[in-house]
């Protein structure tokens, strides 16, 4: 269960590992509209985006800005950082109040679907989500899986099946990226005082078998599975493949 839209990335991590900071070296900022769904966060850079949104109402503000995005082509980007507190807002602000809660989530879990089967999947604008990760135990399997945590109905589905490219943000030591020399991948002689780098990860590891990473076959070479914190990089890499 995929969207249509070839350039729609979900940039994934665990706390201060950089998704929202890998959004500093976007090209063309001013072509880009940034949603800020938490809480209106400060960026950790000073950004040129064009508009930035304080989103506090998700069910209403998100479809609205793609539906005005539309009508702007000199939007290019939609950013929305982050998923996870969107799906937050929507609970906290529909499913929690309601009198009927079995009828509230399953609002809760057509808002998103509706989102990305409509709203995105249709957008003629490069879409990049970012998401919080968490660690579920996998009681069937006996495995610790990293994933995108979200409640009632998609938390079986998995949010993920909406994205075909998906890429994690991780914090690495300068020797375990030693074996993945690329031209994506700069060490800085501050990082290498520092003794680690912030990262992506593109795709999984022996290591890694039970994160939700992902992206189109054939995207990354097995030297590329570690790359810059750089959103720029990813969208380069997806141009370059789709055409």
């Amino acid at each position: 269960m995929t969207t249509r839209n070839d350039q729609l990335v979900l940039v994934t991590g665990f706390t201060s590992t950089g998704k929202s900071a890998c959004l500093k070296d976007l090209k063309n900022q001013d072509s880009v509209w940034y949603g800020n769904t938490e809480a209106n966060k400060r960026l950790p850079f000073k950004s040129n985006f064009a508009k930035e949104f304080n989103i506090t109402n998700v069910a209403t503000q998100i479809p609205q800005i793609f539906a005005k995005a539309e009508e702007k082509p000199e939007i290019k980007t939609i950013i929305i950082d982050s998923l996870t507190f969107m799906m937050n807002q929507f609970e906290a602000q529909v499913v929690t109040p309601a009198a009927d809660g079995r009828a509230a989530w399953g609002q809760y879990a057509s808002f998103f679907k509706n989102l990305m089967l409509n709203t995105v999947a249709t957008s003629t604008k490069t879409v990049i989500f970012t998401a919080h990760n968490s660690v579920i135990m996998n009681e069937a399997d006996m495995v610790r899986e990293v994933l995108v945590k979200v409640k009632g109905s998609l938390m079986n589905e998995g949010i993920e099946a909406y994205f075909s490219t998906i890429i994690s943000t991780k914090r690495m030591t300068i020797e375990e990226l030693e074996p993945y020399e690329n031209d994506m991948l700069t060490i800085t002689d501050d990082e290498k005082l520092d003794g680690f780098k912030y990262v992506f990860q593109t795709r999984t590891t022996a290591e890694t078998m039970n994160e939700r990473i992902r992206s189109p076959m054939g995207l990354w070479d097995r030297h590329e599975t570690f790359i810059d914190n750089n959103i720029q990089l990813v969208m380069d890499k997806l141009e370059k493949y789709y055409n």
